[in-house]
């Protein structure tokens, strides 16, 4: 298991995809930073100012949806399991483990961007300051989103395998769709995937729904489409 880990994460750290996708995630940390702590008015509550240290989770959820997708459009996914000689579904666990570890690398890297950037500007506006506490328990809710994030991308590029298919459809939910029933459906918007990572995260606050509960959500999700995605990888082919 230890080489097939070492050969998955080898191939996760060396493409064009993960450097694009840590160059989007910077970005997005700069921006949603400014947006927040700049050009959206005066920051007078704690979670407001929190929203200015958080993330974009789904950009780990789509770089995991890409990578482990483009194995089957590619057809690297069978050489891998041939080479390896172990059995499919555990190929694909050691690829999913690879994709949670470099989950967690991008993730500290943005997180890092944008608390960098953010405390300074805060600092600015009137309020309770955000204490070492606010600001661990915000970073720690980034790497959490990010890191299941990631993984449940992977499981889903597995279960879908059409990267293009798959990234339209997960931007239009995320984009579209949440956001057009959030209004009249919060509770249950909050029970989806990106409800929870936008909760963990912090880019949501004031909901129905607690960050640590959140957490499990986005934790049982992550589980329930990782096994679907194992169980069935053992079943059908790989070409």
């Amino acid at each position: 298991m230890r080489h097939l880990l070492r050969g998955e994460l080898i191939k996760t750290v060396t493409t064009r995809t993960v450097l694009g996708f840590a160059v989007g995630g910077i970005a997005f940390a700069l921006l949603n930073t400014l947006a927040v702590a700049v050009w959206s008015g005066t920051l007078d509550e704690v979670p407001e100012k929190e929203e200015a240290l958080s993330a974009l989770p789904i950009l780990l959820l789509l770089w995991g949806f890409v990578g482990t997708a483009g194995e089957y459009r590619h057809r690297t996914a069978a050489p891998a399991a041939l080479v390896g000689r172990r059995h499919r579904g555990v190929v694909l666990s050691a690829r999913i483990a690879a994709y949670a570890l470099t989950g967690l690398l991008l993730g500290t890297l943005t997180t890092m961007v944008s608390v960098g950037l953010a405390l300074p500007l805060l600092s600015d506006h009137p309020g309770p300051d955000l204490t070492r506490g606010d600001v661990g328990a915000v970073v720690a809710g980034n790497l959490v989103a990010f890191v299941l994030s990631a993984v449940m991308g992977a499981a889903l590029g597995a279960l879908i395998r059409i990267p293009v298919l798959g990234v339209v459809v997960l931007l239009i939910v995320n984009f579209a769709v949440i956001p057009l029933l959030s209004d009249v459906w919060e509770a249950g918007i909050n029970l989806t995937p990106f409800g929870a990572a936008g909760i963990l995260s912090r880019m949501t606050h004031h909901t129905t729904l607690s960050v640590v509960s959140a957490g499990w959500v986005l934790a049982a999700w992550t589980a329930a489409i990782t096994l679907a995605a194992v169980l069935i990888e053992r079943r059908r082919d790989l070409a």
